[in-house]
């Protein structure tokens, strides 16, 4: 086995075939250096018999879904999977997992969890022996184990792999380490734990970003483009010079068609046709086919490979560049993805133009597949209409100074369970691409908001939050052994013999209210008593208002009253108006002020 790592010189185990650069940063911790070029690895450890920190511990939930059970334990480190989050048969005999597999071992200046005796859990950084006090030094002890300084108690330790593993990114500010009845030190020891994290990130950022300046000068090749490339039988259309709208704006206006003008061309997203407009060559709405795009450079980034920042300033609402690419078919795309998976390749410049499309910047395309995510964009996607086609382009959200870095939400829409790593840095900064940035509410609350009247608000007491997750199953109603939805922001739980589950389901589980009934698509409208819900093609007829307390219900639940509803049937819950709609028309009536608000329907 071989660990490589940058250039250098080779040290070697004298006892097997490992071997490491002989450095601090790729030299396994516990190693014990022999001479030069020669060292024994932590491979060669031996526990002591009665020494209890020689026990080996694994921890009691699975590292992919959190959740306890029936583990597979792996026999070199702390970690422990269900059997079917990893999607593998029960193994025979002696199992380890990947990381060990393949050699990863704790190093020096990382951080971790150790576990000691019957403390919980506590986090403490991997130290170099010769940088621990003296009396720690002469501490006993063996190959294979490393000293760890504790966080919060400034303790030190030694100990070996099979009793820490690794601190990952929001550790921290996991509510089940920092709920109630946490000691002061305990929660001192987290948060100088995530500092000292985020503090060695950035140095092994830092390190990456020179040696891949030295290895790196150019961005990987592609084939620079001007407009979209259409492959196999995806189509681009072109409107008749009959059918394409014109403005009203005029050839003497100071700015015809400008960003301040009232141009209704620009007010829909339709770009004017220069044959067209009657502001002809003053036109100010044709910067897709003009390509009146700022001044930019590509440059790299410190933790976010190559980026795009713009060398003039840019005001907000101006266009900033065209999205394009080879246009392909859902078909191609899936090909594509999968081909991108079988060989490893991580980046994707995927963007949805609508149902039957998706441009693909990768192999061809121009400076914009260089902008990266942000929580906290400047810059936003708007689809707009050119020569009777649609075409996606980015436009300034805020006023632009020059050498800033160029961003936009990119919205991803993940694949599988899997989630990738935000590294944007804002403020609101979700920790995960796809999901929504905290403190950032939906379009829908948004246009929700802008209808309302202003009204006194009362502030909602701590008891009135609502619950991250709930206590009762959502089928029967009842508590005790209970498995909650994976899905974010539901806070569903249910008894599996509720939904007829016969053990208990693993991974990045989502419940079935979230699946239409009817197809198993994703559901589009649901009902608030029980797990049924329904896509936007079968929900007509399968929902109605609740005359008992105007929730929105499936058929199953028959509403009280002296006048009940029939299965289909919705009735807007005002007292004595006797209006009657129907599902269709209230779902056309969601944007209308005088809605009811207890009105839930989700898209």
């Amino acid at each position: 086995i071989l660990n490589f790592c940058f250039a250098g010189r080779l040290t070697r185990c004298v006892r097997c075939p490992v071997a490491y650069h002989a450095t601090d940063t790729c030299m396994a911790a516990g190693s014990v250096i022999l001479a030069n070029n020669s060292f024994l690895c932590p491979n060669h450890f031996t526990p002591r018999k009665g020494c209890r920190n020689h026990e080996h511990v694994n921890v009691s939930w699975c590292f992919v879904c959190s959740e306890g059970g029936s583990l597979l334990c792996c026999e070199s480190c702390p970690a422990a999977f269900h059997r079917e989050c990893l999607n593998i048969e029960m193994p025979e005999g002696s199992w380890f997992c990947n990381d060990c597999r393949a050699g990863k071992k704790p190093h020096y200046k990382e951080v971790v969890w150790v576990k000691v005796g019957r403390y919980r859990w506590w986090p403490a950084e991997v130290s170099h022996p010769k940088n621990i006090p003296v009396n720690i030094q002469r501490m006993k002890h063996d190959i294979g184990e490393f000293p760890v300084h504790f966080f919060g108690s400034n303790d030190y330790l030694w100990t070996y792999q099979a009793r820490v593993f690794p601190y990952m990114e929001g550790d921290a500010s996991s509510k089940d380490k920092m709920g109630k009845g946490v000691d002061p030190v305990y929660k001192k020891a987290l948060q100088e734990a995530a500092l000292r994290f985020k503090e060695l990130q950035t140095e092994k950022e830092m390190k990456q970003l020179q040696e891949d300046k030295r290895n790196d000068k150019k961005p990987p090749p592609y084939r620079h483009i001007k407009v979209n490339k259409v492959v196999g039988k995806v189509q681009i259309f072109t409107a008749d010079l009959s059918e394409i709208p014109r403005c009203n704006c005029k050839v003497t206006d100071e700015t015809p068609c400008g960003q301040d003008s009232e141009c209704i061309n620009r007010m829909l997203l339709y770009e004017c046709h220069p044959q067209v407009c009657p502001a002809g060559e003053r036109c100010q709405n044709q910067c897709f086919t003009k390509r009146q795009y700022p001044e930019v450079e590509i440059f790299r980034t410190v933790a976010r490979g190559w980026g795009l920042r713009c060398k003039t300033d840019i005001k907000k609402g101006e266009f900033v560049n065209e999205y394009v690419g080879e246009m392909i078919d859902e078909e191609e795309c899936r090909a594509r993805i999968k081909h991108a998976q079988e060989h490893d390749i991580s980046n994707f410049y995927m963007l949805t133009l609508d149902k039957d499309r998706i441009i693909d910047a990768g192999p061809k395309g121009n400076h914009s597949r260089f902008m990266n995510h942000s929580c906290q964009p400047n810059c936003e996607t708007q689809k707009w209409t050119v020569n009777g086609d649609t075409r996606v382009g980015l436009f300034a959200l805020v006023d632009i100074a020059a050498g800033t870095e160029l961003t936009f939400n990119y919205n991803l829409e993940c694949l599988g369970n899997g989630k990738t790593v935000c590294k944007c840095g804002s403020p609101n900064c979700s920790g995960f691409l796809g999901v929504r940035p905290k403190n950032q509410p939906s379009s829908s609350e948004d246009k929700g908001r802008k209808l309302k009247k202003k009204t006194n608000i009362k502030r909602r007491s701590k008891s009135e939050v609502t619950k991250e997750r709930e206590d009762e199953c959502f089928s029967c109603g009842d508590g005790g052994q209970i498995v909650s939805c994976k899905k974010p922001g539901c806070p569903k739980v249910y008894h599996a013999d509720c939904l007829n589950l016969t053990k208990r389901p693993a991974g990045r589980w989502e419940c079935p209210w979230h699946q239409c009934d009817v197809c198993g698509k994703e559901a589009a409208s649901f009902c608030e008593m029980c797990p049924n819900s329904f896509c936007k093609e079968h929900r007509e007829g399968m929902l109605f208002i609740s005359k008992l307390d105007g929730r929105l219900s499936c058929c199953e639940h028959d509403p009280c009253g002296p006048d009940p509803l029939e299965p289909g049937e919705i009735r807007e819950y005002v007292p004595d108006s006797g209006l009657k709609m129907s599902i269709t028309s209230l779902l056309g009536c969601l944007a209308c002020p005088h809605k009811p608000p207890y009105f839930l329907i989700h898209f």
